[in-house]
């Protein structure tokens, strides 16, 4: 059984401090790339576009700012309730703002399905098992 974790969040995206849309963004995490989780913007009248980053850049700018290169995030204000993230590409940067409480539920949905720390783990193992109970191993 091959399961994923899927979620939705309402972001703001920041084009001055006067003025913000709210666009809607999928979340994704695949225990296949169990490093990786997936945010897919819905622009009005653009193609979705879809940016690939560690999950656990996302976790830890929850709570303290974090990133490196194309993708930076940090909390937003002392009580942690809201998230900012800029996304630098080629073409721009995005500056966005999301609340917490989504993105930590996501976040423990895919430490539900695949534990912070064991992502190599536990599919070497379950590959290493596979191996072994195959009726051509002996």
């Amino acid at each position: 059984m091959h399961s994923t974790v899927q979620g939705h969040v309402v972001m703001n995206l920041v084009v001055s401090n006067e003025l913000s849309f709210r666009i809607v963004v999928d979340l994704a995490y695949d225990p296949a790339d169990p490093y990786a989780i997936r945010l897919t913007f819905h622009l009005p009248g653009d193609a979705p576009v879809t940016w690939v980053f560690a999950r656990e850049l996302l976790l830890d700018g929850i709570s303290s700012p974090t990133g490196e290169g194309d993708v930076h995030i940090h909390p937003v204000g002392e009580e942690l309730s809201e998230v900012g993230v800029m996304l630098r590409s080629p073409e721009g940067d995005a500056v966005l703002r999301a609340p917490s409480p989504p993105l930590i539920a996501f976040l423990a949905g895919t430490d539900r399905l695949v534990p912070m720390g064991e992502e190599r783990t536990g599919r070497d193992l379950d590959a290493q098992l596979a191996l072994i109970l195959s009726p051509g191993s002996r």
